[in-house]
């Protein structure tokens, strides 16, 4: 008898009609003679309308008071499924974070997990129940109510199922699957029957929204099977697992794209030892994620210091570099939003060459000009301007052989 994990997303529970479908399934698994762990996020547009009307209160709520807030709209979910699930006569019992023994650390609207004993969860498990957890959510060593960010109910998902061993964790959600690329800007994007961890790690910190890159975190940590699918067929959708399955033997994998870029240039820097840390400790300190950095060098011992950061973190990080710029002397610091993010994933990459000159090739021939490039042993990503990313998306899904696998 398997024990199965599945995660629906808001969109699959977005009206109490959805809920009802999504109880039919959940049955369904149980009568095929399954114990069944059910992790549902809020219904669509639930959470953003509770922040919404903190920020209607004042700009910056407090964030131990916001997760109180927000923990509420998995909480309605997981009542309204227990109640669904009883009265078409399951046994079901809807559990919050706390309640399912997720502690997390204390960042609030940040947190994230260190420990899930499922003692409670494995009890009820063991006495035929269908158990109803709270995605999103947990609690720190104080017993506060914690949530964990975006996307926060897949890590949830992934994290309960490595903790109660379950066979496998499939994760609902508005698409059926991984792509090639987002099927929206190329439709010529096909499925991927199966990713690797490595893979689909690579493509969740790139911009691909399919998965939470925690989750797939957890997952490779735990050996986690993880089924990608949605909720609103019964097709097969992708599966993330090891690289020792017989996998689709593709040099490139995907292609994906990230909009949500911003970068910031110091330029006429001193280049002494310590400068990057000069410039980047107080990016970090301020809790601001760097992505992508580059350094160039100038005649007369002087160097220009390039970093990428998420558009929501575009102005308080230009504000704290103009600061430091300040302090070291820089002759300008000056920053850019019109900027997106393309990259080349597949672990495939690690046995063949010549990768990284068709993907500049490729853009070349657009005439798309390359501001910033990063590599890692299975990913190249170059910065473009944001209005060639649809273009650059096709074309090199195309050169790189994606568009008829």
């Amino acid at each position: 008898m398997a024990v199965i994990v599945q995660k629906y997303g808001g969109t699959s529970v977005g009206s109490l009609e959805r809920i009802q479908n999504v109880a039919r399934r959940i049955a369904k698994t149980f009568d095929q003679g399954n114990n069944v762990v059910v992790i549902l996020s809020a219904m669509s547009g639930v959470t953003d309308n509770l922040i919404h009307m903190a920020e209607k209160i004042t700009e910056f709520p407090d964030k131990r008071e916001l997760d109180v807030l927000l923990a509420t709209g998995e909480q309605t979910t997981v009542a309204l499924m227990a109640i669904t699930l009883k009265s078409m006569g399951y046994k079901a019992v809807s559990l919050l974070g706390y309640q399912a023994e997720i502690l997390t650390d204390s960042k609030s609207t940040k947190a994230r997990i260190l420990d899930i004993k499922a003692t409670r969860i494995m009890e009820l498990i063991k006495e035929k129940t269908i158990v109803i957890v709270a995605g999103f959510q947990g609690a720190d060593e104080k017993g506060d109510i914690t949530t964990l960010g975006r996307g926060g109910s897949d890590t949830s998902a992934v994290a309960v199922a490595a903790a109660i061993k379950a066979d496998s964790c499939e994760i609902y959600t508005d698409v059926d699957g991984v792509y090639t690329a987002d099927p929206n800007i190329c439709k010529r994007a096909r499925k991927l029957k199966y990713v690797n961890y490595e893979e689909m790690l690579e493509m969740a910190s790139l911009g691909a929204k399919v998965l939470q890159i925690r989750s797939v975190e957890f997952g490779m940590k735990y050996n986690v099977p993880i089924h990608v699918r949605t909720s609103f067929n019964e097709e097969e959708g992708t599966m993330v697992v090891n690289d020792d399955v017989n996998m689709e033997q593709l040099v490139v994998s995907g292609v994906t794209h990230n909009k949500n870029q911003a970068r910031i240039t110091l330029r006429k820097v001193p280049d002494r030892p310590g400068i990057a840390s000069k410039i980047l400790s107080p990016i970090a300190e301020a809790g601001l994620i760097v992505d992508m950095i580059i350094q160039n060098t100038r005649q007369g011992n002087m160097t220009d210091l390039t970093f990428t950061v998420e558009k929501k973190d575009y102005k308080p990080a230009l504000e704290i570099a103009k600061k430091t710029g300040k302090e070291i002397n820089a002759e300008e610091v000056v920053g850019d939003e019109n900027i997106a993010k393309v990259s080349v994933v597949g672990v495939g990459m690690r046995s063949h060459y010549g990768v990284a000159a068709k993907m500049f090739e490729t853009l070349a021939a657009e005439n798309i000009n390359i501001l910033l490039i990063s590599t890692s042993e299975i990913r190249i990503s170059c910065i473009i301007d944001e209005k060639y990313t649809e273009l650059a998306v096709q074309a090199l899904h195309t050169a790189f052989g994606l568009d008829n696998i």
